[in-house]
């Protein structure tokens, strides 16, 4: 981008320069100055199009740098006053009556307009989803549930939104579940999030005795009531379909589709189960337009979203950029740079541990959204970007993840049942070196033998870290074998 700004600033330079040349060159002869010749005629019009124009002379759109005024988490680090009265004097709860006025299929088409794909990890479009769920009741309620359960390891954007701004999630519930025509919304919450959970009831409640929640909501006649349960735990209740078991007092196991959730989901009622973000961010999109999200970041990855970035920089957090930045950029800019210095990096996990790592040499120039770090072989999530220096163990790092998950398949899937306690197994032997080769391609095969065939995704994300490792890291592998083979061979020799 210097470089194009560079050339095109030369460029204008130049022509300056010669209009000046030319304007104030004067003729030194003393004869008379002739008249002027006159203009040749205009060149006949030309059905051949104009030239493209060369790459110099195109304007490359930068994404990232996003501005204060655009940014839609205001108080994403609690430094101003987390409740009501704060949350009033940032913008939240403002008109909402009006908004619910324009009407249902208004915000289901200004939520399609901004292009705001899921932010729990799928990317599925938002505005799309809602739309699933019917126009006309046929007896039975209409539910939201929204998943805030946030077990995805490295994961950590979600439960800032509920500490720090948990109106914008509850407001951001009172339109979806109007535009889907819900009669309630539960918030299915980790567990283990006990100050997230308290703040979230805390608001909630003083949602109710403002008038916002309940038999009138915000005085629009519509009735509508949010609800927090708890859930224990479990990483595979980060599944839809696990989660409305759960929540219905069942092992949280996924279920076979179809039927689907928006046809049939808790309490075998029609049903749209989403992620926090996703549903936080919809009041700011309704009120500013679905065409001012769509303007960030790239076409098919529009908006702005939250990263939180863990591991080897400097600076780990979690903060609000535009989609489409680039990955290393978003580093060196929000969080000090890698630890040791960018040459120092051995690569990156884009989306939380369940999505293949990338190594340096992709990492230079990759964007950070979903079409793009598809196209390299990975995902972008939950946006939880995992950093790992020169100094980590990546074997290792990839085999303690194959444990996870392991320990958190619910076992009704015999690939995955099976399948992920092979893939620790073998992985525990391989960060040891204790392994043959062909024990590399044994792993791999097994990975693509456990993705895509299972009821639900886990059995993609316990092989997806597997075949990263094994595609971009495999001379490691094969030299951490030979390591030990050359170490086993040297103690035989020295035993009498």
């Amino acid at each position: 981008m210097k470089s194009s700004r560079l050339l095109s600033r030369c460029i204008t330079n130049t022509n300056k320069n010669t209009l000046k040349l030319t304007t104030t060159s004067r003729l030194f002869s003393t004869a008379a100055t002739p008249p002027p010749p006159p203009p040749p005629p205009p060149p006949p019009p030309s059905s051949t199009p104009p030239p493209n124009p060369t790459p110099a002379q195109q304007t490359v759109r930068q994404y990232g740098g996003l501005k204060d005024k655009d940014r839609i988490f205001t108080n994403l680090y609690g430094e101003h006053d987390i409740f009501l009265q704060g949350a009033l004097k940032r913008g939240d709860w403002y008109r909402t009556k009006d908004l619910m006025n324009k009407g249902q299929d208004w915000i289901i088409n200004e939520m399609k307009a901004s292009g705001l794909r899921g932010r729990g990890g799928a990317g599925f479009p938002s505005g799309l989803k809602w739309s699933f769920m019917p126009k006309k009741s046929d007896g039975r309620p209409s539910y939201l549930v929204i998943n805030a359960d946030e077990g995805e390891p490295g994961t950590c954007k979600d439960r800032e939104i509920m500490r720090h701004d948990p109106h914008k999630l509850i407001e951001g519930c009172l339109l979806a579940g109007f535009a889907m025509r819900a009669c309630a919304a539960y918030i299915y919450i980790r567990g283990e999030f006990i100050l997230e959970a308290k703040n979230l009831q805390r608001a909630i409640d003083e949602a109710y005795a403002a008038g916002y929640l309940g038999e009138n909501a915000c005085g629009s006649g519509y009735k509508f009531d949010v609800y927090v349960h708890r859930g224990a735990g479990a990483y595979i209740c980060g599944e839809e379909s696990a989660l409305i078991e759960s929540l219905e007092g069942k092992q949280g196991k996924p279920r076979m589709k179809p039927p689907f959730p928006a046809n049939m989901g808790l309490w075998g009622c029609p049903t749209t189960v989403t992620n926090v973000e996703t549903i936080a961010v919809s009041p700011t999109i309704l009120r500013r337009g679905g065409d001012w999200f769509a303007s960030f970041g790239r076409k098919n990855n529009a908006g702005t979203k939250l990263y939180c970035v863990s591991g080897h920089v400097n600076n780990p957090s979690t903060f609000e950029e535009e989609m489409s930045m680039p990955l290393k950029e978003l580093i060196e800019r929000h969080c000090g740079g890698v630890i040791g210095g960018w040459d120092n990096l051995l690569g990156i996990v884009p989306g939380g541990s369940s999505v293949p790592v990338l190594p340096k040499k992709i990492c230079d120039t990759v964007l950070m959204d979903f079409d793009a770090l598809r196209e390299v072989r990975s995902g972008l999530g939950t946006a939880a970007v995992i950093v790992m220096n020169k100094q980590t163990d990546i074997i290792d790092v990839i085999g303690r993840w194959s444990k996870f998950y392991a320990h958190e398949s619910c076992g009704q899937c015999t690939p995955c049942r099976e399948g992920t306690g092979w893939l620790a197994d073998i992985m525990e032997s391989l960060v040891k070196g204790n392994a043959k080769m062909d024990e590399i391609d044994q792993i791999e095969e097994l990975s693509y033998q456990i993705e895509g065939h299972t009821i639900c995704a886990l059995g993609d994300a316990a092989a997806w870290p597997v075949q990263g490792l094994i595609r971009h890291f495999r001379p490691e592998m094969e030299a951490r074998v030979r390591a030990y083979q050359a170490q086993t061979q040297q103690v035989g020799r020295a035993l009498p």
